[in-house]
């Protein structure tokens, strides 16, 4: 039986490589070679740990769990569209000037198109009392997508 750790690092791994479709935690585990018991255990660890969100499905008569990754990793195709990269004006660009990216209006309208690509994308519905279940993006998320882009 594989250590404990190592099935951890393996199972969030393959969860991930999914991504926004997830995977069911039955078939995370016949792939991995481990049993359900110790593959219910790890999903929870991980879970608990924030990495992975756990979903109750219902799949061929019987109940299981979708796995969906919480972050997934970063990709340069997350960026490529960037009104940024081709501006002609990416130099004199500022947050402390009057051409800055915060009042940037290419900026922002890509921002805002980045939440509407992220609710459109297949993921499983959100429970009804989970505060995240909105279809709208949170201002939260829009500053830390501004923040991520600001030079600083």
């Amino acid at each position: 039986m594989p250590k404990r750790n190592d099935l951890e690092q393996k199972a969030l791994h393959y969860v991930v490589n999914t991504g926004y479709q997830g995977v069911l935690q039955s078939d995370l585990w016949r792939e991995l070679g481990a049993s359900s018991r110790e593959g219910s255990r790890v999903s929870i660890k991980l879970e608990e740990k924030g990495l992975i969100r756990r979903e109750k499905e219902l799949q061929e008569g019987r109940w299981t769990y979708r796995l969906y990754p919480k972050r997934l990793p970063a990709s340069i195709e997350t960026i490529i569209d960037c009104p940024c990269l081709l501006c002609p004006d990416n130099a004199r660009c500022d947050p402390t000037t009057a051409l800055s990216p915060k009042s940037c209006p290419k900026l922002t309208d890509w921002i805002l198109g980045l939440g509407k690509e992220a609710t459109a994308a297949p993921v499983a519905p959100e429970g009804p009392n989970d505060p995240q279940a909105s279809a709208e993006p949170s201002s939260e998320e829009d500053d830390s997508v501004a923040e991520s882009l600001d030079p600083r």
